[in-house]
């Protein structure tokens, strides 16, 4: 999907099977709030991540979220940004968000990609 301005844009792994279940998972939660996000899928495309300032690798490693300003953010600031969009989610925003839950959940999720990525051969 296209960029579109006064829409985030989400980089996610298409070649991973749970990112793209993951996808349509808040695709249904979202209805039409959904429609105000572009997914854009990074596999194969290192160069245009690289043109808007994404290390490549960090995109396989960290989710990437480009807001309406084209501010780019990045593991879990990015997954806030995106649930924010989304009433039923925004609880679960803020929950990520509490100092106490942010450093656990940062390492949680590290643990679950690195693990992903070298069971997949891509890392």
């Amino acid at each position: 999907m296209n960029e579109d301005q006064g829409k985030i844009t989400v980089y996610y792994d298409g070649a991973c099977p749970r990112c793209v279940r993951e996808r349509r998972r808040y695709e249904r939660l979202a209805g039409k709030s959904g429609e105000r996000v572009c997914w854009f899928d990074i596999t194969g495309r290192e160069d245009r991540l690289r043109e808007i300032g994404i290390d490549p690798r960090k995109a396989l490693t960290e989710l990437h979220v480009r807001d309406e300003n084209g501010r780019i953010a990045s593991e879990l600031d990015a997954y806030i940004l995106l649930l924010e969009r989304v009433a039923f989610l925004r609880p679960l925003a803020w929950l990520i968000g509490l100092p106490v839950v942010r450093p656990l959940l940062a390492r949680l999720y590290h643990k679950m990609v690195i693990r992903r990525l070298k069971k997949s051969g891509r890392l």
